[in-house]
């Protein structure tokens, strides 16, 4: 995924100087580019993520989101054109008075103009028009996956961790207001190996 975050930006802000603090996902640059050597292949078998288009906020297990104390329903993004809806459906989850978020981008609107996938992140960094950070993270359940945002936020407590589940599709997941690096990655990764479960399930 690229960019900006889709549900992210609107709905929620970062703690510090009231600024937004967008994810990493949302619009992508169009026009097909020449495939980067350094983008990691998908190599276990491709997931399908059509079922949760509509549905984006039942791909996080509710034993999951409970363990992270998130117990309100989730607020459903639908795919739109606007630079915050352009990435794909999406669905944010607050604790609310606690300025801590989290929330899940389905990419597919990216994998539709043709800059889907892990391969849109890295083509976003390479232009750096927006997104400035990017960087390998461990395999999520056998699949790859990098940090990536606006600028490297993890010390700060906001961790983006887009998880390629086909050569042209991934996901985002964006944890924001945590207490640090470890504890906004370990939600995000949390988060992340459960929608692959879910996926493999569905």
């Amino acid at each position: 995924m690229l960019l900006v975050s889709a549900g992210f930006t609107a709905a929620c802000t970062s703690t510090t100087g009231g600024a937004a603090s967008p994810a990493p996902s949302a619009s992508a640059p169009t026009g097909a580019s020449t495939p980067d050597p350094e983008v990691p292949k998908v190599t276990g078998s491709p997931l399908d993520a059509g079922k949760y288009v509509a549905e984006t906020c039942s791909i996080v297990p509710q034993d999951v989101l409970a363990s992270l104390r998130y117990t309100d329903a989730g607020e459903y993004q639908p795919q739109g054109n606007t630079p915050t809806t352009q990435a794909g459906p999406s669905c944010l989850w607050k604790l609310r008075g606690e300025g801590i978020g989290l929330s899940v981008i389905l990419g597919t609107g990216n994998r539709d103009r043709g800059a889907g996938g892990l391969a849109g992140a890295y083509a976003a960094y390479r232009q750096g028009v927006i997104t400035r950070f990017l960087e390998r993270a461990p395999d999520v359940e056998g699949y790859p996956a990098i940090y990536v945002d606006v600028q490297d936020e993890r010390s700060m407590g906001s961790c983006g961790l887009d998880v390629g589940i086909a050569d042209d599709l991934a996901f985002d997941v964006y944890a924001q207001g945590y207490q640090g690096q470890d504890d906004s990655c370990a939600a995000a990764n949390q988060v992340a190996a459960s929608i692959i479960k879910t996926l493999k399930g569905a």
